[in-house]
C-alpha cells in the first residue's frame, strides 16, 4: 500500500473510532477522574492518572468500533450515520473489530500496570461494552446499559486506589449512571424519528412526551447524590460552586430540549461534557482545599 493509501486508511480509523469528536471519551473521563480522586482523597499520583486517562480513550474508541459493526444494518437508515465507514462499507466488520481487539488489548496492557482487583473489574467492564450494542434491540431502555457501562471507571478507580470497591462508589456510579441517562436520552431524542422506522429501541421512544421531565429528573438525582458523598468529604467553597455551575449548565439544557428540535437536543448532548468537567473541578478544588 502507497504512503497515501496508508494515511487514508489511517483517516478512517480516526474517523471509526471519533477521533474528531472528543465529546465521547470526554463523558466518559470527568466521572471517572472524579472517582479516581475521591478514591485517593486528592490527586491519584500520575501512573494511576495516565492509566485511567489513556485507558478511558482507548476503551471508549473500542466500543465505537464494536457498536459500528453490531448497528450496521440500522445506521444505514439514520441520517446522521449513514456515512459511518463501516456503514458505507469503507472499512469491513472484520477490519473494525480487529482495530478494536487491537485498541482494547492497550487498554488492558495499562490495567495490567494496576493491581488484580482492577484487572478483574476490567473484564466485567469489557463485557458490559461488548453488550451494550446489542441492548438497543431488546431492552426498553437501553440508554441504562450504557450508563452501567460509562460508569465502571468509577469502581475501577476505587479497585486501583483502594484494591476494593466500598459502598460509597456504587452511590457515585447511581449518581453517574442517572447523568448518563439525562444525556444519552438527549442524544436518543436526536434520532427518535428515525429509529421508530428501523425498530431500535431507546429511552427517547418508550418515555414519550415524558422524555424531558426525566431528563430533568435525571441531572437533579446526579447532582443529589453526588453531593452526599462529596459534602462530608471535600471542602464546602469549592463544592457548592461547581454544583451550582453544573445545575445552571442542566437548567440551560432544559432550554434546549423543552421543543424536543433535532438541533436542540443533539447540541445538548454535545454539551454535557461541560457539566461533567465542572463536578471535576469541584471535586478537585474541594479536595485541594479540604
Amino acid at each position: 500500500m502507497s504512503l497515501a493509501g496508508v494515511r487514508g486508511r489511517l483517516r478512517l480509523y480516526l474517523q471509526l473510532i471519533r477521533w474528531d469528536r472528543p465529546a465521547g471519551w470526554l463523558l466518559l473521563l470527568w466521572p471517572t477522574l472524579s472517582g479516581l480522586w475521591v478514591a485517593a482523597q486528592g490527586f491519584p499520583g500520575w501512573h494511576l492518572l495516565a492509566v485511567f486517562v489513556v485507558g478511558t480513550i482507548l476503551m471508549r474508541s473500542a466500543g465505537c468500533c464494536v457498536n459500528d459493526v453490531a448497528d450496521r444494518e440500522f445506521d444505514r437508515h439514520v441520517k446522521r450515520t449513514a456515512q459511518r465507514p463501516v456503514t458505507s462499507g469503507r472499512i469491513s466488520p472484520r477490519e473494525a473489530l480487529a482495530v478494536g481487539a487491537v485498541l482494547a488489548l492497550l487498554a488492558f496492557a495499562l490495567v495490567l500496570t494496576t493491581n488484580r482487583v482492577t484487572v478483574l473489574w476490567s473484564c466485567a467492564a469489557l463485557a458490559i461494552t461488548l453488550v451494550y450494542p446489542f441492548a438497543k434491540r431488546y431492552v426498553s431502555m437501553p440508554q441504562a446499559v450504557l450508563g452501567v457501562a460509562f460508569s465502571f471507571g468509577i469502581p475501577m478507580a476505587f479497585a486501583a486506589v483502594q484494591s476494593s470497591v466500598p459502598p460509597v462508589a456504587w452511590v457515585l456510579v447511581l449518581g453517574n449512571l442517572s447523568w448518563v441517562l439525562a444525556y444519552d436520552t438527549e442524544y436518543a431524542m436526536v434520532d427518535r424519528d428515525d429509529d421508530l422506522l428501523v425498530g431500535m429501541k431507546t429511552s427517547a421512544i418508550t418515555l414519550g412526551r415524558a422524555d424531558v421531565l426525566v431528563v430533568m429528573l435525571c441531572y437533579g438525582l446526579f447532582l443529589a447524590l453526588w453531593a452526599v458523598v462529596l459534602a462530608p468529604r471535600v471542602a464546602a467553597a469549592p463544592l457548592a460552586l461547581a454544583w451550582a455551575g453544573a445545575a445552571a449548565q442542566a437548567v440551560w439544557h432544559y432550554t434546549m430540549i423543552r421543543d424536543r428540535s433535532r438541533d436542540g437536543c443533539f447540541r445538548a448532548f454535545r454539551l454535557n461534557h461541560w457539566i461533567g468537567f465542572t463536578v471535576f473541578a469541584g471535586v478537585v478544588m474541594g479536595y485541594g482545599l479540604s
